[in-house]
C-alpha cells in the first residue's frame, strides 16, 4: 500500500474541498444557480476524464455492475447533499451530512473486514465531536426529522458507500472509477433540475465557461486525489482525515472576510486534526478482503 504518500495527498485534497466554497460563492455572486453550477461543472470534468474511461475500458467492460453502482453511489452523494443545502439550513445539513466516518468506519468493517480497534474508535469520537463543536451543534433546532435531514444523512452515507466501492474495486483504474461518479452526478444532477418547478436562466456573463473550468480543473483534481488516496487506506481511516476539508473551510473563511475564529471553532478544529494525526500517524493494517490490487 502506498499510504506513506496517501496520508498527504488526502490532506492536501480534502483541504482543497475545504476550499470549494470560494469558487461556489464567487459564480453564485456571478448569478449562476447552484444546481447549474454542479451540472457544468461536472459535465467539464467528466470530458476531461472522458479519454481515460475509454482508453481503460478493457479492465471494467467485464465489471460494469461495480461501475453502475459508483456512479449511483457518487451521483447520489453529491445530488443529496446539494438538494439538501439549497432546500434546507446549511449547518443543520453540514452536522448531519459529517457523520460520513461512522458510516466509512461500519462499512469498512462489514464490506472490507477492517479491524475496529481502541485507537479507530477514538480518532472517530474526536473527528465527530470536533466538527460538530464546530459546527455548533448545540445551537440548532433539533425539532423532528424532515426528509432534507434523510437528504443530509444520505448524502453521507453515499459518500461513505462509494469510497468503499472505490477500495473494494482495487483492479478497476482508479480514473475510470472517477469518470463513473462525474458521469453519475451529471446524469441525477440533470434529473433534480427537471424536477424543480422553479425557472432557472442561464446569467449573461462569463460565470458558466468559470463553472466549467472550475470542474475541469479544481473539481477533477480534488476528486482525483481524494479517491486516489482513499484507494490506499482503510475507509475509517480515509474518512476521519477527509473531515479536515470542515476544519480548512471554516480557517479561509476567517481568513479571508478577516473575521477572528470563535473559541468553540478553535476548539473544534484542534479535536479535528488530532483525530487526523492520529489516523495519519498510525501504521496501516493491511488489504482489504476485496479484489486484487493493481497499479493504475
Amino acid at each position: 500500500m502506498n499510504s506513506r504518500f496517501a496520508v498527504p495527498v488526502l490532506l492536501i485534497s480534502s483541504i482543497g474541498w475545504g476550499l470549494t466554497w470560494l469558487a461556489l460563492k464567487g459564480l453564485n455572486e456571478m448569478g449562476l444557480n447552484s444546481m447549474l453550477l454542479i451540472l457544468f461543472a461536472f459535465i467539464s470534468g467528466s470530458l476531461v476524464l472522458l479519454p481515460w474511461l475509454i482508453k481503460q475500458r478493457a479492465s471494467w467492460k467485464n465489471k460494469l455492475s461495480y461501475m453502475l453502482m459508483i456512479a449511483i453511489s457518487g451521483g447520489f452523494a453529491n445530488v443529496a447533499f446539494q438538494a439538501a443545502i439549497y432546500h434546507g439550513e446549511v449547518i443543520r445539513v453540514m452536522i448531519l451530512f459529517y457523520m460520513l466516518p461512522v458510516w466509512s468506519v461500519l462499512g469498512g468493517r462489514i464490506v472490507l473486514k477492517e479491524k475496529i480497534d481502541p485507537m479507530r474508535m477514538l480518532a472517530v469520537a474526536l473527528c465527530l465531536s470536533g466538527a460538530y463543536v464546530i459546527l455548533d451543534v448545540w445551537h440548532v433546532s433539533w425539532q423532528g426529522i424532515s426528509w432534507i435531514d434523510l437528504l443530509a444523512i444520505g448524502s453521507g452515507f453515499g459518500l461513505a458507500s462509494t469510497n468503499i466501492l472505490f477500495r473494494y474495486t482495487q483492479d478497476i483504474p482508479v480514473m475510470s472509477k472517477i469518470a463513473s461518479t462525474f458521469i453519475g452526478c451529471t446524469v441525477l444532477t440533470m434529473v433534480l433540475i427537471l424536477t424543480i418547478s422553479e425557472q432557472i436562466t442561464l446569467p449573461d456573463n462569463n460565470a458558466v465557461p468559470f463553472a466549467m473550468l472550475y470542474g475541469a480543473v479544481w473539481l477533477t483534481l480534488v476528486t482525483t486525489g481524494t479517491q486516489w488516496a482513499v484507494t490506499q487506506m482503510e475507509a475509517g481511516r480515509s474518512a476521519v482525515i477527509i473531515v479536515m476539508e470542515l476544519v480548512a473551510a471554516v480557517v479561509s473563511l476567517a481568513l479571508i472576510t478577516n473575521t477572528e475564529l470563535k473559541a468553540y471553532e478553535i476548539i473544534g478544529g484542534i479535536m479535528v486534526i488530532s483525530a487526523a494525526v492520529l489516523e495519519g500517524s498510525r501504521i496501516e493494517s493491511g488489504q482489504p478482503e476485496g479484489e486484487i490490487e493493481r497499479v493504475n
